[in-house]
């Protein structure tokens, strides 16, 4: 009996416990149900077939809810414990300890209200009597087959699904000989029920019954509700027993999950100034070490960077404007304005700076774009690292004040960035290789085209010694144009164009690489080693109350968090009671 006393009532406590934590089977939970693992004795039949009257017979006693139509509107979950060498007879409800029956009705009001609606939510009531065996019963909602009024339509289809809740992990849907006999009982008639008959004088005349019936005699000691009580007891610690291994699994697995998930959504904040300072700091260098491992390519992204430096900005270098820039037309333009009233003797170096100068202002853009691309890279970067940086995600205000605060760091390498790319392009207009001018004369010279056979401007001295123009009147003469001046013109002007292209070349070449380490140093150094300097001085300044406001999780979060902490303990107070009962065993 102490092993019968000890199962049961081992379950007894772990239902109540799982009432009060809002699992009672059937339930959406993320883990699985306690309640559905505990073996249990299910009350099921029709409306008004006598199902409280079989409950009352086995308990000994008048305390159930009575009246027409559906009276059982809610689980009831009856514990009994029989109590050894004393008299005294009294219930305890799970959630109070008033009158019994009214106390039922008024249970079932408070949460279905005062209607014909049912709550799958169960109510624990225990008896304690020297009259019963430890057995636990649920008593259900009566099957129906039609909806009264008051009743939602789907009121048959809800009390069968409550039912089979119950039922359906102990009846497999196969047809075999009963392993357990048919019991038979007497009820007390109505007339009984009206009159108020003692359950005690019931039971001695439902034995009375049994003992001299000429057609049940021969099985009096095993008919009635007192033999039923005893069987069902017996049954239940058997069946408890042999699903004890299977319960205590899957509590083990329960209690792992539980703790794995705790570890994620992150463990309680602690209430002092210097802990929440404490864990702040944490939580910024675990974001801190993911943002470097993007840039340092142990996550995906940091890449990005670099294809800016090997595609966009050769690729917006290349789509720079040169061609319009030294045109023949532009360069003529642009040399002759430079020279003023006097034209150039040999070089045209006022020209040639002009020139220059405006071609290297166009490297503006290119360098100033690279810029913007890392930034925008970066700014990536810091939103998907704060994403992926699961200690954090329980702190929405800290993640907006992080990403606020390493999007104001950024702002501020990008400025130092462009100040810094755009000095690199001036500083190449502000002092020109000098070594390309001292080359000029002696490659006008060496580089120009040979003039074609019969050509008069084939040499100085034929420049010196024109020859006489023949055919040509005299008054003709001298507004006569001479188209072979003109295409050495055009040559000299198109080789200053040539010249100057093959200096922006060298410079585009010098920048391509000189703008990404400019970059690189200003932007991408900046981010690894300071990003959150700033802010890590601003949170030293805080104050308790500020550090808690930073630290105000999100409220499901909380909940979760607290939903699982309260199972969890539930899991472990049963594992600790199950090993304490396999011991006495």
């Amino acid at each position: 009996m102490a092993t019968m006393q000890s199962l049961i009532g081992l379950v007894n406590r772990i239902q109540r416990a799982c009432t009060a934590l809002g699992d009672y089977g059937g339930g959406d939970s993320t883990f699985s149900s306690l309640w559905d693992a505990l073996p249990s004795v299910a009350v099921v039949g029709g409306q008004s077939s006598g199902k409280s009257s079989v409950l009352e017979s086995i308990v000994g006693r008048d305390f159930l809810p009575r009246g027409s139509g559906i009276v059982t509107r809610r689980p009831l979950v009856l514990q009994l414990h029989q109590t050894e060498g004393r008299e005294e007879e009294y219930a305890e409800f799970g959630h109070l300890p008033p009158l019994v029956r009214k106390e039922i009705q008024d249970e079932t009001d408070r949460i279905t209200g005062k209607t014909k609606q049912i709550s799958p939510i169960p109510i624990h009531l225990s008896i304690y009597s020297p009259h019963v065996v430890n057995l636990t019963l649920i008593d259900l909602p009566g099957l129906t087959k039609v909806a009264v009024e008051g009743q939602s339509e789907t009121i048959v289809e809800d009390i069968e699904n409550m039912v089979r809740l119950y039922v359906e992990k102990v009846l497999e849907g196969r047809a075999y000989r009963l392993q357990h006999p048919w019991v038979g009982i007497v009820n007390r008639s109505q007339a009984d029920i009206n009159k108020n008959t003692d359950m005690m004088y019931a039971r001695r005349r439902e034995r009375e019954y049994f003992a001299t019936s000429p057609d049940y005699g021969h099985l009096a000691n095993k008919m009635g509700s007192e033999y039923l009580a005893k069987l069902l007891s017996e049954h239940l610690e058997k069946v408890i027993k042999g699903k004890l291994p299977g319960i205590t699994s899957m509590i083990n697995k329960g209690i792992e999950e539980m703790e794995a998930e705790l570890d994620r959504l992150g463990r309680p904040i602690a209430v002092d100034a210097g802990a929440q300072l404490y864990t702040i700091l944490e939580l910024c260098r675990a974001f801190d070490k993911i943002f470097k491992e993007h840039l340092d390519g142990g996550r995906p992204g940091g890449d990005r960077i670099y294809g800016v430096f090997d595609n966009q900005l050769p690729a917006a270098l290349r789509k720079l404007p040169f061609d319009r820039h030294l045109s023949l037309q532009n360069v003529k333009k642009i040399v002759s304005e430079a020279d003023g009233y006097q034209p150039h003797l040999i070089a045209p170096e006022q020209g040639y700076r002009r020139l220059i100068e405006g071609s290297l202002n166009y490297f503006r853009g290119p360098a100033e774009a690279s810029v913007d691309a890392v930034h925008f890279v970066l700014k990536e970067l810091v939103r998907k690292s704060i994403g992926e940086t699961e200690e954090l995600r329980r702190f929405p205000t800290l993640q907006s004040a992080l990403a606020a605060a390493a999007g104001e760091a950024l702002e501020k390498f990008r400025d130092e960035s462009k100040k810094t790319v755009v000095r690199l392009v001036e500083m190449e207009s502000s002092y020109l290789t000098v070594d390309f001018f001292r080359k000029l004369p002696q490659e006008v010279e060496k580089v120009g085209p040979a003039p074609p056979p019969g050509d008069r401007r084939a040499s100085s001295a034929d420049r010196k010694n024109p020859p006489p123009d023949r055919g040509i009147p005299a008054a003709d003469r001298a507004s006569a144009v001479d188209p072979l001046g003109d295409r050495y013109a055009d040559n000299h002007f198109r080789r200053i164009g040539s010249n100057v292209s093959s200096y922006i070349g060298m410079v585009s070449d010098t920048l391509r690489s000189t703008i990404p380490k400019a970059v690189v140093y200003c932007q991408v150094k900046e981010a690894k080693q300071n990003l959150l300097n700033y802010f890590y001085t601003q949170i030293g300044k805080k104050e308790g109350k500020q550090l808690a406001e930073l630290l105000d999780e999100d409220p499901s979060l909380m909940s979760k968090r607290q939903e699982i902490a309260k199972r969890l303990d539930l899991y472990k107070v049963s594992k600790d009671e199950i090993e304490a009962v396999a011991w006495v065993r």
